[in-house]
């Protein structure tokens, strides 16, 4: 049990002592709560009880031998006594101002010592509270930190229990996501609608904690008859708030009526104040957690789709063959290809995807798949390209689409058979002119039923191919103007006409389309392939 020592330094009790006893100018003891002496009489008394001849003693009370009991929290920590000198009236007679000095003494060294634990009490919350800030500051996890304002709610407050509810994604609902203190039959009540909770909806509000006197009578209370199951009285909300947006409500419940002091509500409001931020800071560090797992999971899917695209284009006799792949970004929705035919015959496919991204990129890992093992063993190409056709529209979307150029080039007789599926007509460079490779027919994925034709030409040396996606010709400057196909047909001829090498050709279109868009950032992926006729 609490003494005075507990409270007060002996040196501290002296010096009480002393005071009293120079006032009263009789000895004046500090007992424990037994009535042992805590200190000595070290005053000298220079008075009498002359000094007291107006008053009038009350007759025949004695002295309590005990002394007056020093009360706090109900409990006797220790008392004053009131020593008459050795022979004096007092032995027998207690004049009225001792009476009321006992009483002033009492009441003082009481009071003293309530102050001394309230002070220690709120120096300890301070040191537990800069603790648990770096604590929620460091905590990372939601749920641990959850778990752990809720603990430190009910320690710091000496509390029956606490509770935290946070508002759902929609800002309707107040969703249970930690307790400590209550049993779990109380917290398996499930969300709660904003709307008819008016203590949380009060409080975040008004930015305000909400106190709630007795959990039975208060109106606002929505489960009265469960919490008065748990053993609650009174209660105190207040809200976690963010940068004046509201996250949730921290409830805190004693098992007994109590009026929370200003330092207790300021105590919740910061303790839910710095909740808030450190559970935005949670929320935010798991974003970012998934955020670097996506983008090292696009990273690795970048590598795989960039190993499906040549990474140097075949060495053919009769051929100077040059590609260029710049993806807009991780994943692309371009792809180029060649594929190795029987006798001598070289297949080269330029594809564009709608959209960009993951969902794109599959699609032109399914395209590029379907169209090498229909190319395989299919000699005409208008079936070829029904064939993958009918598989694009069985696992996707009509939304999904593709345009897709398909030639074939037989080395030997030097003749070239293509089909076009909706995409960006090639050009055939020969003697200075731009022939557009346009023959076909639509765009892939849209209906099972569409049908492609092909075309055959017959190449010559010095001819030139050159096949590309919308990256391309839509190419924006700072003007918003697009690139357009007259400057790509224009930039092919310039270059055409110095009698580059494909890899000449290529580069060359590509600095002109640069240099017209400057650093304006680039829309689509790009894909250049350029062939030259030896």
């Amino acid at each position: 049990m609490a003494q005075l020592t507990d409270y007060l330094n002996p040196e501290s009790l002296q010096q009480l002592q002393d005071a009293f006893t120079t006032v009263a100018q009789m000895p004046i003891r500090i007992c424990d709560p037994a009535g042992a002496p805590l200190t000595v009489v070290s005053v000298p008394i220079g008075a009498t009880d002359d000094d007291a001849a107006s008053d009038e003693p009350v007759r025949g009370v004695q002295i309590d031998q005990a002394g007056s009991p020093i009360m706090v929290d109900n409990h006797v920590i220790g008392r004053i006594k009131l020593e008459a000198p050795e022979g004096g009236r007092l032995q027998t007679d207690v004049y009225p101002r001792h009476l009321r000095l006992i009483g002033l003494v009492t009441g003082v060294v009481a009071r003293l010592c309530q102050r001394e634990r309230q002070l220690r009490t709120r120096v300890e919350e301070l040191t537990t509270r800069y603790r648990l800030t770096g604590e929620f500051t460091g905590q990372r996890d939601l749920q641990s930190l959850l778990d752990l304002v809720g603990s430190t709610v009910v320690e710091i407050m000496h509390a029956k229990a606490c509770s935290i509810r946070m508002l759902s994604e929609d800002r309707t609902e107040m969703l249970l996501k930690a307790g400590a203190g209550l049993s779990a039959e109380y917290l398996d009540k499930g969300p709660v609608r904003l709307s008819d909770s008016k203590i949380d909806a009060e409080a975040l509000s008004t930015g305000e904690a909400i106190y709630i006197e007795n959990v039975e009578t208060d109106v606002r209370f929505l489960y009265p008859a469960e919490a008065a199951a748990e053993g609650i009285v009174s209660g105190l909300c207040a809200p976690m708030m963010y940068k004046g947006k509201g996250e949730g409500a921290i409830r805190v419940y004693m098992d007994h009526p109590h009026a929370f002091d200003w330092f207790e509500v300021s105590m919740l409001k910061s303790i839910a104040a710095e909740a808030a931020a450190a559970i935005v800071n949670a929320r935010l560090h798991e974003e970012a957690v998934r955020l670097a797992n996506m983008q090292r999971a696009l990273r690795l899917a970048g590598e795989v789709q960039r190993r499906m695209i040549p990474s140097e284009p075949p060495a053919v006799k009769g051929l100077d063959i040059a590609a260029i792949y710049v993806p807009c970004f991780e994943l692309g929705g371009d792809f180029y290809d060649f594929l190795d035919l029987p006798e001598d015959n070289l297949g080269l496919v330029v594809c564009d995807v709608v959209g960009k991204g993951v969902r794109a990129s599959l699609l032109t890992a399914s395209i590029r798949a379907s169209l090498r093992a229909h190319a395989s063993n299919v000699y005409e190409m208008s079936q070829v390209l029904q064939n993958v056709n009918r598989d694009l529209c069985a696992d996707t979307y009509t939304s999904d689409f593709a345009t897709l150029f398909y030639c074939v080039i037989d080395t030997a007789t030097r003749t070239l058979t293509y089909s076009n599926a909706g995409h960006m007509p090639p050009l055939l460079i020969r003697d200075g002119k731009a022939t557009p490779l346009a023959a076909g027919g639509p765009v892939l994925g849209i209906d099972t039923s569409l049908t492609w034709q092909q075309d055959v030409v017959q190449l010559q040396a010095g001819d030139y191919i050159f096949a590309y996606t919308d990256g391309l010709h839509e190419a924006m400057n700072f003007d918003d103007e697009p690139y357009g196909q007259d400057r790509v047909r224009d930039a092919v001829l310039a270059a055409c006409a110095d009698s580059c090498d494909a890899k000449g050709l290529a580069k060359h279109v590509l600095w002109e389309m640069r240099r017209f868009a400057g650093l304006q950032k680039r829309p689509d992926d790009l894909t250049l392939v350029a062939v030259k006729v030896l």
